[in-house]
């Protein structure tokens, strides 16, 4: 995707000031594509930039709420007057895995915070910004899911979070089959059980969950769209 070197890739990763949003902006940083950092606390999100800066790593953070119409818009606008165009989206940002829920007793507004963060934030940010991605020559789409979204290996539990990831997976087929005359690449891809504050201890180390996501972003042209990756491998839906 560099191969034109003039010619900077810009990419947005929401959620970006900690954890796995974190470690996929440091990856892309690495491969010299220009960063958004997107984070809801932009002061977190500065500190997060800073300590990138330490390692020699430029990127850019602004505030971004995916649950707030306005930072999204403003951060279109901004994207759109600086460069013109967006060559990456990575829809990191999550929420609330509910363990401590089933479907049969869940909290409804817990449900709702879910799918506002989860699925709506998403989906938000893909309509804002395709129109920037519609201007890239190698537009890719990210959705950070989980397993947790697979109808095939579903069990009870966390009803909020997974229900909110298999509309998010339903979100991502849909976009593919809608933008495929486009060039435009999407996929869902689950990091897998990663060390971070949302995962816990335990995990597997968060630079192995977000090489697969890095991955999905910087496929090549000839690249699958429609899919769901763990590890760049398949997963069934």
């Amino acid at each position: 995707m560099n191969s034109e070197k003039q010619i900077p890739t810009i990419a947005i990763a929401t959620g970006a000031n900690r954890g796995i949003g974190l470690e996929v902006t440091r990856q892309l940083a690495r491969q010299n594509i220009t960063v958004i950092l997107g984070a809801r606390d932009l002061e977190k999100g500065k500190a997060a930039a800073e300590t990138l800066a330490k390692e020699g790593l430029e990127v850019l953070p602004r505030w971004l709420d995916v649950t707030n119409q306005e930072s999204i818009d403003r951060l279109a606008a901004q994207v759109k007057e600086e460069f013109g165009r967006l060559d990456i989206l990575i829809n990191n940002a999550g929420i609330l895995y509910d363990t401590w829920q089933q479907a049969i007793n869940a909290n409804f507004d817990t449900v709702r915070e879910a799918l506002e963060t989860n699925t709506f934030g998403p989906w938000r940010m893909c309509q804002a910004f395709i129109p920037l991605l519609r201007q890239s020559k190698h537009g890719r789409i990210v959705n950070v899911s989980s397993g947790a979204g697979s109808l095939t290996s579903m069990s009870g539990g966390t009803p909020a979070y997974s229900v909110s990831k298999v509309a998010l997976n339903a979100l991502t087929r849909m976009l593919a089959d809608e933008l495929r005359s486009t060039g435009i690449l999407v996929n869902s891809v689950c990091p897998g059980w990663v060390a971070t504050d949302m995962g816990g201890a335990g995990g597997r180390p968060v630079e192995d969950g977000a090489a697969g996501i890095v991955w999905a972003a910087t496929l090549p042209d000839d690249g699958p769209t429609g899919g769901f990756f763990r590890d760049g491998k398949p997963l069934p839906w």
